[in-house]
């Protein structure tokens, strides 16, 4: 049995994908999103017909733009619910294949893969530190890893950090309610603080205003379903932890990778490493 989850922050993305699938998401908005997320990840580095891995693919809809690019790639989740939806969002893609385990339990062989990417997955579990290793002991040498963790707020004023410690008071709360009544809280705060906070900063860079440093300012140009869906993960998942740049860095490097970078850019942070 797994030692590395948390059963109810598992339960709670099962949830989550089950009723946000991704599949209305706009083709456009889809790209654009996983161009950030993916904007220092080495494509050049791999071998053709490169076979790697994305640990907690939730709804797939990384591994939907990320398959194409490679020969196979390792769709694994510890949610069962969760993978029966990537099944259905990835039904046309061959070279993916899914399987339903938890981060210290992957079923690949070590020194296997060409490459893999995780992301916004390992502050979900108990040790971080532990799934990265995890996760670079699949890796054949020289390959890169992708990782998106929850920022410690690091770069930004202190003003900012107090205003995330009452949110995460309610993300205590939230996620404690049965999934109906936690699906009508988290839609109305998406409703009610995303959208018009968003929109404002839209309005406000469209008169040549600079936004990036207001709340919530980076869903500018999202649509609500963008919106729904991470109110949902943000305040419904029980188990969260975040992490400074440099904390980043250190456990990265003691996994095992190296020549490790952490892009500058939203979204805070993602970084790239290739194992030693």
């Amino acid at each position: 049995m797994s030692s590395n989850l948390d059963a109810k922050t598992v339960q709670s993305f099962g949830q989550e994908w089950t009723r946000y699938d991704q599949s209305n998401l706009a083709e456009a908005e889809h790209s654009e999103i996983f161009e950030l997320y993916f904007a220092i990840f080495p494509w050049q580095h791999l071998p053709p017909d490169a076979q790697g891995f994305d640990l907690g693919c939730g709804s797939g809809r990384w591994a939907k733009l990320a398959a194409p690019r490679v020969g196979i790639l390792h769709c694994i989740d510890a949610s069962e619910a969760a993978i029966a939806v990537a099944r259905k969002n990835l039904a046309d893609l061959p070279g993916c294949q899914l399987h339903v385990a938890s981060v210290d339990q992957i079923p690949l062989a070590d020194d296997s893969m060409d490459f893999g990417y995780s992301l916004g997955v390992l502050h979900h579990v108990p040790d971080t530190q532990a799934g990265i290793r995890s996760c670079v002991s699949k890796l054949k040498p020289g390959a890169p890893m992708l990782l998106y963790l929850y920022y410690a707020f690091d770069n930004r004023p202190w003003w900012f950090r107090a205003l995330w410690r009452v949110t995460d008071l309610g993300r205590r709360l939230v996620s404690r309610l049965p999934i109906g009544l936690k699906v009508f809280v988290t839609t109305a705060i998406a409703a009610c603080v995303y959208f018009p906070l968003a929109r404002l900063a839209l309005i406000l860079e469209k008169m040549g205003c600079k936004v990036d440093a207001l709340p919530l300012s980076h869903y500018r140009s999202r649509s609500f379903l963008t919106m729904r869906t991470d109110s949902f993960d943000r305040f419904g998942t029980p188990l969260e932890r975040r992490f400074t740049a440099d904390q980043i860095r250190a456990m990265m490097h003691n996994a095992g990778l190296e020549e490790i970078t952490i892009s500058p850019t939203l979204p805070y942070w993602c970084a790239v490493g290739f194992k030693k």
